[in-house]
This record gives structure tokens, sequence and C-alpha cells, in this order.
């Protein structure tokens, strides 16, 4: 199974919501004559879109219409995630990213790390339009504790983690996104309760993220180097359940499983939507994280 043409598959049940969002990405950018257009292409450029894809489908999944507030929303939590890119980029050291040179390589640390904080401050001025203090506390929090997982990842490096160590870090740096994306919109639709799409979005980042820690193990990317997290001595679920870094079938299978066991709590929430084709393109979307 292709992931990429699957997903598109499913991207394009909500392309006229992601089309929306892409145009206020694209208002975002006046730094520098210099930086901008190299700025607004890393912003814009080739991207799966997973969150406000999740998201739009949720929402409509629940006979629920997205509006402009909704738009403004996901690309504040796009332009969130970029941010961190840019910063990781730089502290990783990154010269490439999806194919094309990073900032922080076309330029210098600084400017990366400043346009960095120039794109938070976009994301803050956004949700600020929003006038809705709950969604604004949730992202501050998201990116309160993205940085404290970045911040455990960099002090462990070297040593295995334990599970729960692991599964805190990954809701931390990516679930957590996903939580605000999709628990944000809900927000805005005028849910009072938002426990099941927390739940739902957290399930997910967490799934998202395990099958691509796994893919780093088991498969060739020349975008991702295969091992690339354990060279450089980030140790994820298939070594912590392997316990070592040379000998990592049974590391690899239960990871597997535990990646399985996060799509089912996802499953079970969805299923007691109504039948429509967005509830559905979210079951072959969490049939896709699966399939590792």
């Amino acid at each position: 199974m292709n992931f990429e043409k699957e997903y598109q598959k499913i991207a394009n049940l909500v392309s006229e919501d992601l089309l929306k969002v892409e145009e206020y990405l694209k208002s975002e950018i006046d730094v520098f004559p210099a930086v901008n257009p190299f700025l607004e292409k890393f912003l814009t450029g080739k991207s799966k879109r997973i969150r406000p894809t999740i998201a739009f489908l949720y929402l409509r999944a629940n006979d629920l219409k997205p509006d402009t507030k909704h738009y403004i929303l996901q690309s504040a939590i796009e332009i969130i995630h970029n941010a961190s890119l840019l910063h990781d980029d730089v502290i990783d050291e990154c010269s490439t990213r999806r194919g094309n040179i990073t900032l922080n390589k076309e330029f210098n640390n600084k400017t990366a790390v400043l346009c960095g904080d120039y794109l938070l401050a976009s994301a803050l001025n956004k949700l600020n339009q929003l006038n809705t203090p709950k969604i604004t506390s949730i992202c501050a929090e998201t990116m309160r504790e993205m940085c404290k997982g970045e911040i455990f990842q960099d002090f462990m490096k070297g040593q295995i983690p334990t599970l729960k160590e692991y599964l805190t870090k990954t809701e931390q740096k990516t679930a957590g996104l996903f939580r605000a994306a999709i628990e944000g919109s809900m927000i805005l639709s005028g849910l009072k309760d938002t426990t099941k799409s927390a739940d739902f979005a957290t399930n997910f980042g967490i799934a998202f993220q395990i099958r691509d820690d796994l893919l780093n193990i088991i498969q060739n990317d020349n975008l991702k180097p295969s091992n690339n997290d354990i060279k450089c001595g980030i140790y994820n679920a298939p070594v912590i359940f392997a316990q070592n870094t040379n000998d990592l079938l049974q590391g690899i299978e239960k990871t597997k499983d535990l990646l399985n066991n996060y799509v089912v709590k996802s499953k079970e929430i969805i299923e007691t939507f109504n039948d429509n084709p967005y509830k559905t393109g979210l079951g072959e979307l969490l049939g896709l994280l699966n399939n590792a």
C-alpha cells in the first residue's frame, strides 16, 4: 500500500478546507526581502498537512462545518508546527528537510532561530483573532509541553527511557498539536464537552508518532535516513522493547502491537459517529497508520 497515494485520496475529502488554510499561511511572511521567498516556500511547500486534515475530517464527521475562525486556527497550528521545525533544524544541525536546503544552511543559525520566533509570534497573533481564551490557553500549554519533550529527549540521548517516559515525550512533542487542532475546532463549533475529541486526538497523535519512529527503523527514506534516531542516540519504542540497539526484531513486533493499541482506541471513539464519508476517511486514515 502506497501511504502517500492513499493519504492524498483521504485528504481530498477536505481539499477545499485545506486550500483556505493555505491562503492564510501565505499572508504571513514579511520579515526581510532576502528571507521572505525562502521562508514562504518553507511554510507553504510540500507537506501532508496532517493536522488540519484530521481536524477537518473530525469536524465534518460530526456534521459540523468549518468557518473562517476554523481556518485561522488551523493556519496557526501549522505555523507553530513549522516554527518548531526551523528550531529543530538548528538544534539537529540539519542541512535538508523535505528534500530542500534548510533555512539555517541557506543563511545561518541566528536567522533560522529568529524566523522560527517570528512564526510563533505570527501564530499568537492569529490565535488572538479568535478571541477564545480557552484555545489560546490550550495552544500555549501545547508549546510549553513541546519544549519539555525536546529537553527531555536531549538529556536522555544515549540512554534507553522507560516506556512510560517515551509515551509522555510522544504526547508532549507530537500529540499535543493534534489535540490543539481537533479540540480547538470543536470549541469553535460551540462544543462544551471536548473530552472525546481530546482523547481521539491524543490517541491519534501518539499512534502517528509511534509509526514514524517505527519507520525510522525499518524503512529506507532518502528524506529521512533509516536508523537516524539511533545514530543520534535517540531511543524510541523499538529499542525500549528490545533493550538494545542491535537486535530489534522483537522490539519492532512489540512496537507494532503498541501502535495498534492506540489505533484501536481512536477507532472506538469514531464508531459512535453517524455514517458519512468523513467518518469513513478517518477510519481509512487510521488503517494507514497501522500499515507500517
